[in-house]
């Protein structure tokens, strides 16, 4: 039987020589059905049929052709397979799902394994299909199947195998995607499946199904355009971000020469709102929803959470929770409570602010038992590395609230300005409510009282007693005596009382400022405090004249130069930083000056410096020139203060990259991460170049030249000497007589490298710069 089996060898090798001799191509089914024809021997000897004549696990022998089942623990990878790229182990979960879905589709083409003598080894090489193979080795591993599964393959003897291999891979047309699409969109409609279903039969992933699906929704009208190819890809995908067909066709007809696929997505979604936008963060998707509301996303790209498509509907629902929040605070006294989305910087009304009160006995026990508690429980678990167990994490959260509770009573209004104030109640930057109280409307202020010439209390025109009572006018006082006659009798006293003139009264005033100015120049401790008090006046006191100096702060609104400027955290940290002043401010303008001249010198600079920061202006205006010695100082005030507006500012599209040439977003890249960073990008368009530099400047600390600071020729300076401090301290370094005379500099200038120098070292060192 053996030397039969060699001579059939020959006799197949021999017709593969004639194949190639000739140049005749011929399939794998050719031959087969060649072989089929053929008398074959008798292998019942090592051949086991299967009950539907297949048969299993066949000799060497079998002839070409024949479809046979072969355990998978007999198949072995062909080392004359032309693929020799590994299968992607994304490839083999594929083929295995699929399989798993609906059985091999097409038999592998194998051959006999042969010794070095010539002899059968049992084993079988797998010419085609190879990717079908690890498919089932992957299931056997899994335990879905059996490592003597039997898989049906057709021997093939006669075709050299490193071509048919070839051929299998490449003489084979894909389904068009525009069919993909369309069949997957087909299979969810008319079968129901989902798309973890379609995937789990596909194997791919869901998010690719939905992929699919998606683009299989686009109007007919555009996939028969992607067909015949006047559409990308990139450009079908973009029409996908919404399945309004008249919406697609709308967009696709107004399109001009440029088709970026940025255009249409901006294009579709011009009227909705981004999911990361502050309005749809306060709102939440599972509220809008709820509400009738869509919510598009783009499977295609990164859209942080989809678009918002009812723009309308996400404003009212953003009022709606504000009033109810606003309702809210309205109950705590106040007159009355406006719910917006955006501040009303220009509302004109006089602001008050909490002041300090003294805690009840009661709350100030429980704070002190809150603090205790919260300062015991710390001790006991300082030194765990591990997490704290869920019943002392909600302790700990308990007491910081209580706390905080309490602290926030330390600070109140009085009765009557909330009687008379109210709050607005706006959304913030980041999506939250903000709430701000204290504002008094001018028809709600308090009116003023004055005194008339007889020492009585005027208020409105009316004289009131010293309970604030009205009275009456009348020509006979409370003794009954007729008014006219007390007049007429003190018509000489008149005179005596009669104040001076107008004319010295300027002029006995204006020797007295004269006085003040030469005073006041002579003692800076006593002008620092008189300027404090001119800024402090008319900075927290709106309207009103109490300042001597005749140094009037003005602040630029900058909300006008720069949309969303006033509700960036950089403004939240300023605003924080102006109310913790404002309360701590007395409520009668009288008493300011006596708080300013008790403030200790630190918090007099401290009240300075903000209310003469509130003065910046920085602006560069195109019809504004004529400043250009303005803006050189305000950039020699950033190199003196060090300003690092990276910490404030970052390179988004929306607030640079989209807005500027992609010549300018090539150089910010190129700039703060090298040529060949820019060079991989260049090639993108536009918009897609704008989003690519956003991901890769954030971190970097990039800055445009208009927000860059100069450095400090002082800090220089400073790292220079540190850098011989260092030398100087190093052993054997220098003479000793040397590091002696450096050491009171050095140490001075490693204090403030160390932050251990003080305030007034640091302010010395910049104002000396």
């Amino acid at each position: 039987m053996a030397r039969t089996a060699k001579k059939a060898k020959a006799v197949t090798v021999a017709t593969v020589e004639d194949v190639v001799a000739d140049a005749e191509i011929r399939s794998v089914g050719e031959v087969a059905a060649e072989v089929v024809a053929k008398p074959v021997p008798d292998t019942a000897s090592t051949a086991t049929k299967t009950a539907s004549g297949t048969e299993t696990e066949p000799a060497a022998e079998t002839a070409t052709g024949r479809e046979v089942l072969i355990p998978l623990n007999k198949l072995k990878k062909s080392p004359r397979n032309a693929r020799k790229t590994p299968h992607s182990e994304e490839t083999v979960e594929t083929y295995a799902a699929s399989i798993a879905a609906k059985g091999i589709l097409q038999n592998l083409v194998v051959e006999p394994e042969l010794d070095a003598d010539g002899t059968p080894t049992g084993f079988y090489l797998v010419t085609i299909g190879e990717g079908r193979r690890l498919a089932q080795m992957l299931r056997a591993k899994r335990k879905e199947i059996r490592k003597t599964e039997p898989i049906r393959c057709v021997i093939d003897t006669a075709n050299d195998p490193f071509e048919i291999s070839l051929d299998e891979n490449v003489s084979r047309t894909n389904l068009l995607p525009a069919d993909q699409f369309e069949a997957f969109r087909q299979l969810s409609q008319d079968r129901g499946w989902s798309a973890e279903e379609i995937a789990a039969r596909f194997g791919v992933t869901a998010h690719v199904v939905k992929q699919r699906l998606r683009l299989g929704a686009v109007s007919p009208k555009l996939m028969q355009v992607y067909r015949d190819g006047e559409l990308t890809l990139e450009q079908l995908q973009a029409f996908a971000i919404t399945d309004d067909h008249s919406r697609q066709e709308q967009i696709y007809s107004s399109l001009g020469y440029n088709r970026e696929p940025w255009i249409i997505r901006r294009d579709l979604t011009r009227m909705h709102v981004q999911a990361n936008h502050s309005k749809a963060v306060f709102v939440g998707p599972e509220a809008y929803m709820e509400a009738g509301g869509v919510i598009v996303r783009d499977l295609f790209t990164e859209d942080r959470g989809g678009y918002y498509d009812d723009a309308a509907l996400l404003d009212r629902l953003v009022l709606e929770k504000l009033e109810g929040i606003a309702a809210e605070v309205q109950a705590e006294g106040w007159k009355w409570a406006e719910a917006s989305t955006d501040f009303p910087h220009a509302h004109g009304f006089r602001r008050v602010y909490p002041h300090p009160v003294e805690l009840s006995e009661e709350d100030a026990t429980a704070y002190a038992a809150a603090q205790d508690a919260f300062d015991r429980l710390t001790a006991e678990w300082e030194d765990t590395d591990d997490d704290l167990p869920p019943d002392v994490d909600e302790r700990f959260a308990g007491l910081e609230a209580e706390i905080e509770r309490i602290d926030g009573l330390r600070h109140a209004y009085e009765s009557d300005e909330i009687a008379r104030g109210g709050a607005f109640v706006v959304l913030n930057h980041d999506g939250t409510a903000r709430i701000e109280r204290g504002f008094i409307r001018p028809e709600d202020e308090a009116p003023e009282a004055e005194e008339d010439a007889d020492g009585e209390t005027v208020i409105d025109g009316m004289r009131v007693n010293a309970d604030g009572e009205i009275i009456e006018d009348s020509d006979y006082d409370e003794r009954d005596t007729q008014v006219s006659a007390l007049d007429a009798e003190d018509e000489d006293a008149e005179d005596d009382d009669k104040p001076i003139s107008d004319l010295l009264t300027r002029d006995l005033t204006a020797h007295r400022t004269l006085g003040l100015r030469l005073a006041l120049g002579e003692q800076p401790d006593m002008a620092l405090i008189a300027v404090t008090h001119a800024l402090a006046a008319q900075t927290f006191y709106r309207g009103v004249d109490a300042h001597a100096l005749e140094i009037r702060p003005t602040s630029v609104h900058l909300g006008g130069h720069a949309d969303g400027v006033e509700d960036t955290e950089a403004a939240k940290l300023l605003s924080d930083r102006h109310a913790g002043w404002a309360t701590d401010m007395p409520q009668d303008v009288a008493d300011l000056w006596g708080f300013i001249a008790g403030l200790d010198p630190v918090s007099v600079m401290a009240l300075f410096a903000h209310c003469a920061s509130l003065t910046v202006n920085a602006l560069k205006l195109p019809w504004e020139n004529h400043k250009r010695r303005t803006h050189a100082t305000a950039d020699k005030l950033a190199t003196a203060l060090v300003l690092d507006m990276s910490q404030h500012w970052t390179p988004t599209v929306s607030a640079y990259l989209g807005r500027v040439t992609k010549a300018h977003i090539l150089a910010a890249v190129g700039e703060a991460l090298g040529d060949e960073a820019a060079e991989r990008i260049a090639a993108m368009k536009k918009q897609a170049m704008a989003e690519a530099a956003e991901r890769l400047l954030a971190g970097t600390g990039w800055l445009p030249p208009l927000l860059r600071t100069e450095r400090p020729a002082w800090l220089d300076a400073t790292e220079a000497d540190g850098d011989a401090v260092a030398v100087a301290e190093a052993p054997d370094a220098v003479e000793p007589d040397t590091a002696d005379a450096a050491e009171p500099e050095a140490t001075d200038l490693a204090a403030v490298e160390d932050g251990s120098a003080t305030e007034e070292d640091e302010a010395f060192n910049v104002a000396a710069e």
